[in-house]
């Protein structure tokens, strides 16, 4: 019938359905079933949403992220449809954010979601016609039609419920390696990490540490023990039409690598927030996942676009996030700074943290770090910084996240490591990778001189930053599957960080920039047991760190090199698709 749209729904007549397209303006167009006739209805700028109602009498329609409702007509030419429209009457249904709009059967009630909520509207009477007479003067008496301003009472429906947090029972204790604790410059020779459930029950050296006689022993002689790894800046699919896979080979892949943390500054907020939930409950084997939902987008771009001119413009936006589930919003192409500071002044009231991206202006960096977020995303676009910047930043607390896979300014990190290395051959990458996505980008690579790569500029003011206490963080961005985040601590080498300070950016930093250091980041007792043990000693060449044995997330422990969990469980991972070819 046809290819393009979504949302298909029938109307009022069932040889027909209506579907919503983008395009250079979104759209709503019907389609006869035998494919003929497909003509464009209505259109809005900054619509999101189209809904026919059962009887073909209303549209309902989301922009801006908000519902409102319009008379439903069909006619020759398209309908410019927007919540100022004079064209047609308009009435607006949600104060706060919606979407996922539905009738009911009767075409009397419209329904709407944020977050946990369901409403509830009923547009009975809504643009009835009424009659006004002066009660002054009958011989001047005049009618009028007016379309009654009034929407009916909204109910909500909180639809949340309470599932218990994953929390594995028994001991594992990991014995006789060393210990980074991460806790100041702190390592410990022939070590023991003791847990007890999914906390860190105990750390110290083999004689300091009462192991318990029913704990399963790890035996880590030769090898590191370490925080999980946190990638403060991770992208990448967490589900596909709302539909969230029961194994998602690229988390699996991230947590063979040690990833067990991520914070993804911008992606679908249903999705991502869903798999968050199921992988806290254990349905789902993933890192811990957290994330800003959908970015807060200055841009004129359908579905994205947050527009802000006030305070309270600011507090609707990070509201509707916050409800969804997010801890932190992305300030994105907000072309004006009172606009970035009204989202700053509202993620403060609201106990948010808000992450920018500068674009690669390094004036719009800077008024980034003077107005106070949360953290900088992305690389500065200057090869070198002097005291000027300096000064400014160390008196900030706003963290840096570089992502030197992707730096600014030149060729980027990601593609040094495609120059240098025979990535399709890596041992544990290309377990969970499928090779029709890992080998034509590994193998097809670029070739360059070392002095083209501004990643190794990029590195040496990361060093710089940490020196003068600035906090710096790895974030892999998504470029390569739980791969990159080793490659960005490599990079923090490159710029001169020792091995612990390169650490330092992938571990106890980023938990204390998203405000998780009481939980994560060292190895601490009371801590959350998220751990991974190196098959080297990374405190003497960080190039070993992605020779990962062992991870733990949450006290559950896998064999990293076939992600079956051993330990005080035996649960063997189920077959991917591509490991049958």
């Amino acid at each position: 019938m046809t290819e393009e749209g979504i949302q298909p729904h029938f109307g009022v007549q069932n040889d027909r359905i209506y579907v919503t397209r983008d395009g250079e303006t979104p759209h709503i167009s019907r389609i006869d079933l035998d494919g003929q006739h497909d003509t464009k209805l209505y259109q809005g700028k900054f619509a999101s949403e189209y809904r026919v109602s059962p009887d073909g009498s209303y549209l309902a329609f989301a922009e801006r992220f908000k519902v409102f409702v319009t008379p439903f007509v069909e006619r020759g030419e398209v309908i410019d449809i927007g919540p100022k429209a004079e064209n047609l009457p308009v009435e607006q249904l949600s104060m706060r954010a919606g979407e996922g709009i539905n009738w009911n059967g009767k075409s009397n009630e419209l329904y709407w979601s944020l977050g946990a909520d369901l409403y509830q509207a009923s547009i009975k009477g809504l643009f009835d016609i009424t009659a006004k007479t002066s009660d002054d003067n009958v011989d001047e008496a005049e009618l009028e039609s007016n379309v009654s301003a009034v929407v009916n009472d909204i109910n909500v429906i909180n639809l949340s419920y309470k599932q218990k947090v994953d929390i594995p029972s028994g001991h594992v204790a990991f014995v006789g390696g060393k210990v980074i604790t991460m806790e100041g410059e702190q390592v410990i020779d022939n070590g023991v990490v003791l847990v007890e459930g999914n906390k860190i029950k105990a750390v110290g050296t083999k004689g300091q540490v009462n192991i318990p006689s029913d704990a399963i022993i790890i035996d880590i002689t030769g090898k590191t023990v370490m925080p999980g790894l946190i990638d403060a800046h991770a992208h990448g699919p967490q589900g596909s039409n709302e539909i969230i896979p029961q194994q998602n080979w690229k988390n699996y892949a991230g947590l063979a690598l040690g990833v067990t943390t991520i914070h993804d500054p911008s992606n679908d907020t249903t999705e991502f927030f869903a798999a968050s939930e199921m992988q806290k409950s254990g349905k789902i084997v993933a890192a811990r996942l957290f994330s800003t939902g959908t970015i807060l987008y200055g841009a004129t771009i359908p579905g994205y676009t947050s527009h802000v001119d006030s305070l309270e413009d600011a507090k609707f936006h990070v509201e509707r996030l916050k409800a969804a589930g997010a801890f932190s919003v992305k300030s994105y192409n907000q072309p004006r700074r009172n606009q970035r500071q009204q989202f700053i002044q509202a993620a403060r009231e609201l106990e948010m943290m808000v992450v920018p991206e500068g674009g690669s202006l390094l004036q719009h960096n800077l008024t980034m770090v003077v107005d106070g977020h949360t953290t900088l995303e992305h690389s500065i676009s200057t090869a070198k910084i002097y005291d000027d910047i300096k000064q400014l930043w160390s008196q900030s607390d706003m963290a840096y996240t570089p992502t030197m896979g992707v730096a600014f300014g030149g060729i980027s990190g990601e593609n040094y490591w495609y120059d240098t290395t025979n990535v399709w051959e890596h041992p544990r990458l290309s377990q969970y990778v499928p090779s029709e996505f890992l080998d034509p980008r590994s193998m097809r690579r670029p070739k360059a001189p070392l002095h083209h790569y501004n990643h190794f500029n990029v590195a040496k003011v990361a060093k710089e930053m940490q020196d003068l206490g600035v906090v710096v963080n790895a974030g892999g961005h998504g470029q390569r599957e739980g791969l990159a985040m080793h490659w960005e601590m490599w990079m923090m080498a490159q710029g001169g960080m020792s091995p612990l300070q390169a650490i330092r950016t992938a571990t106890i930093s980023p938990a204390k920039s998203l405000g998780l250091d009481k939980d994560l980041g060292s190895l601490t007792v009371g801590k959350l047991a998220d751990i991974i043990v190196i098959d080297g000693d990374i405190t003497q060449d960080i190039r070993l760190s992605d020779k990962v044995t062992h991870t733990m997330i949450n006290g559950r422990l896998y064999n990293a090199d076939t992600m079956n969990e051993i330990g005080n469980y035996d649960n063997k991972r189920e077959k991917f698709y591509f490991e049958d070819k």
